[in-house]
């Protein structure tokens, strides 16, 4: 199967907003992120179901599904934004018509639990999506310039190769030096955890993982990372590169606990690959957009990740 890259944002463009996952507790933080688009030169269209609720979900698995048809099959529309993560991604891969969306290829930007309707886009269709910036959070208001202009680099325009992030200047990243290069794959650790085994698994080897979460405690982290190298992920890779990892300590000090640093440093020597802390993605802001399915290179001792194609056309 040939990989599918979307063609490039233009001012004037129809952007359509959907929520696979979570409903929006503050409906204002829509309203604002659509300012924003707008305020871009961008004209927007709000799926039919987006702002449903049914409790931690945006509506039933069929109504969130049918604005992702919807979405795709509309020629007018150039992009597909996802308002939120939340929960319910994982619920509707089996229901969505991947032939439709492979006829129909376009942008599609998320995160978080996003990942898992990401990666079963690469899995069914070979799309190159983005995990990025969503429409009621970053976009209302919470979106530095780093991220900000990361974003629209990689949407508006084929661009040449360039280096799409570095890593912090910390001492303590953790790196297993080297060079490798693959295509970008990953996101959020718990999701990709939840497409192990299933139809919707992307095939990881030779990939360059990518990887952050978000409110799990180091032994979470642990159970994780150990699945991975049970399940042959990361053994397989060709490097590992690793975003934020939000709010993750040990939630009850009293009792005894491994760091996460001494988690992931040991996860780091199971594969022996070029391996780097530290990447600008996940959670917290500056959060550089990443194009899943596009090939780049890691340089582990350096801590960039230099993008070798371009992630549009």
């Amino acid at each position: 199967m040939n990989v599918l890259f979307p063609r490039s944002l233009s001012k004037g463009d129809l952007i359509g907003i959907i929520s696979p996952g979570s409903p929006l507790d503050d409906l204002t933080r829509l309203e604002r992120g659509i300012q924003y688009l707008e305020k871009l030169g961008y004209r927007t269209l709000v799926g039919t179901h987006c702002t449903n609720r049914m409790g931690y979900l945006a509506g039933t698995d069929e109504e969130r599904v049918k604005d992702i048809h919807t979405m795709f099959a509309d020629k007018r529309v150039k992009a597909v934004f996802c308002t939120r993560g939340g929960y319910g991604s994982p619920r509707i891969l089996s229901i969505i018509n991947y032939p439709l969306i492979a006829r129909n290829p376009k942008i599609f930007v998320g995160y978080s639990d996003i990942t898992a309707l990401s990666l079963a886009l690469w899995r069914r269709c070979r799309l190159v999506t983005f995990h990025g910036p969503m429409v009621g959070v970053e976009m209302a208001g919470d979106m530095d310039e780093r991220s900000e202009e990361s974003l629209w680099r990689l949407l508006t325009g084929p661009s040449k190769a360039w280096t799409l992030a570095v890593a912090a200047d910390d001492p303590g990243r953790l790196v297993c030096a080297g060079i490798a290069r693959g295509r970008l794959l990953g996101g959020n650790l718990s999701l990709i955890i939840s497409l192990l085994g299933t139809p919707f698994q992307p095939a990881f080897r030779r990939s360059l993982l990518l990887l952050e979460e978000i409110g799990e405690e180091p032994y979470r982290i642990d159970r994780m990372l150990a699945q991975l190298r049970n399940a042959g992920v990361t053994s397989g890779v060709a490097g590992v590169a690793l975003g934020q990892f939000t709010d993750c300590a040990p939630r009850q000090p009293e009792k005894p606990s491994r760091t996460l640093e001494e988690v992931v440093r040991e996860a780091s020597r199971w594969s022996r690959l070029p391996f780097s802390s530290g990447f600008p993605f996940g959670h917290e802001q500056p959060s550089v957009t990443l194009p899943l399915g596009a090939r780049a290179q890691l340089d582990a001792r350096k801590g960039t990740l230099h993008l070798l194609e371009s992630a549009t056309i």
